[in-house]
């Protein structure tokens, strides 16, 4: 396995749709997701993150709550599509591997409903609410060529950038 590079805002890759999965295979590139998520340490990465422009994502959305790695719920996601979104919506905070030291106030439905192949190529269904629900949006975001910075009003948007720039000239 191997630690990948994140690839950071505003990189053009992270504003590009991506093709669906194919048949390739994605045994060593699923596991390097992970590590690379696990060492951020994030709790979601999707492959146009990593410079890989195809529709699959990595998360695990409870690893964090817990001392132990292996109680975490990792799912993996290949060509996921929603089916639906549905609850209230509710504001979240949320963080981004590709846009580092900037938290962003966004507005997500509490639930979504969508099927996805999984690591097996298998097709699943199944439906998440809350936390999960919010970090399955922000990385299928990714995949539509979408970052949080895209959620945000002109206004709050522009404050977001300047918080993300200043952040980037004190860490050079």
């Amino acid at each position: 396995m191997a630690l990948l590079q994140i690839l950071q805002w505003p990189d053009p890759g992270l504003s590009t749709p991506c093709d669906s999965v194919g048949d390739e295979d994605l045994a060593e590139l699923i596991a390097d997701m992970f590590e690379t998520m696990y060492a951020a340490p994030g709790r979601g990465l999707a492959a146009p993150q990593i410079g890989v422009l195809k529709r699959l994502f990595v998360m695990d959305a409870t690893w964090k709550d817990s001392s132990d790695r292996t109680a975490g719920t990792p799912l993996v996601m290949i060509n996921p599509e929603l089916v639906s979104v549905g609850g209230q919506q509710e504001s979240g905070v949320e963080g981004c591997l590709s846009i580092p030291g900037v938290l962003t106030e966004v507005q997500r439905p509490s639930s979504v409903t969508l099927r996805w192949q999984d690591e097996t190529r298998r097709w699943q269904a199944g439906s998440f609410d809350g936390f999960a629900a919010r970090c399955i949006q922000h990385e299928y975001d990714h995949l539509q060529g979408r970052v949080t910075f895209d959620h945000l009003s002109p206004q709050a948007r522009l404050e977001a950038e300047e918080i993300y720039f200043r952040n980037l000239e004190k860490s050079e």
